[in-house]
């Protein structure tokens, strides 16, 4: 396993990082929420990139994992912040974004601000504060959102978790399927259509807001959200090549 490092991130917490040297353009996992770098996706596609002497980088946003600073505290722009102080740290030329769930959303983001040379979304999760979480609040959720700060919500995975006034006002400052997305590169898009979290209503919809001229979307049949059985990673790997080029 790669060794972790540590930079001092935007907002003066510790970001922690694996960087595998290598060829470029460096490949660039971006893990979803609640998630961090130890997923099964994440070491997957290090351990590929070694195998192929492919320079590689996951990292874990602030209150992820094993980075400084508490869950509860950040939102979407304080995470793509911390992604992009990362990657600009790290990494040099054009880079491949990967991101999983909400780092689609976060790699949506650092697509308008870096150098990117191609991006992969697995179960994609652009906008999700907004059309997930306050779209399907009732109005005594949305009243203590707004008037008490936060409101719990129960996880399908592990412990409830707070979804506060600050990400759903951070989230709105950050949507991108509003307007065209502009994105000159490969782009590669999968998606499992037994995904209890993501919907296929979301892909179809970030596919037709992104503006490129080479973007596809891939619906696997029987896949859930994790995206992590082995054939669901092979075909991971076959899209990091295709955007790869």
């Amino acid at each position: 396993m790669t060794e972790i490092a540590y930079i001092d991130g935007p907002r003066g917490e510790s970001l922690a990082y694996a960087y595998t040297a290598g060829t470029g353009p460096c490949v660039v996992f971006l893990s979803g929420y609640r998630s961090d770098m130890e997923g099964t996706k994440a070491v997957h596609l290090e351990a590929w990139a070694k195998a192929r002497g492919r320079a590689f980088l996951r990292l874990d946003y602030s209150g992820h994992g094993v980075s400084g600073g508490v869950f509860e505290d950040g939102c979407i722009g304080d995470w793509a912040a911390d992604a992009e102080a990362v990657v600009r740290h790290v990494t040099e030329g054009p880079v491949v974004l990967v991101g999983s769930s909400m780092g689609g959303w976060i790699a949506s983001i650092l697509s308008q601000r870096l150098d990117v040379a191609g991006f992969v979304g697995i179960a994609a999760a652009p906008d999700f504060t907004e059309d997930g979480f306050w779209a399907g609040f009732d109005d005594a959720q949305r009243r203590a959102v707004m008037e008490e700060g936060g409101v719990e919500l129960p996880s399908a995975y592990e412990d409830p978790y707070i979804v506060t006034r600050r990400l759903i006002e951070d989230g709105r400052e950050n949507l991108v399927l509003r307007a065209p997305l502009p994105m000159g590169w490969p782009v590669r898009l999968l998606q499992g259509t037994e995904d209890e979290a993501v919907s296929r209503e979301t892909a179809l919809a970030l596919l037709d807001h992104i503006e490129g001229a080479d973007v596809r979307l891939t619906l696997v049949k029987g896949a859930d959200h994790r995206f992590s059985e082995p054939e669901c990673l092979a075909l991971i790997e076959e899209a990091v090549l295709e955007v790869l080029g």
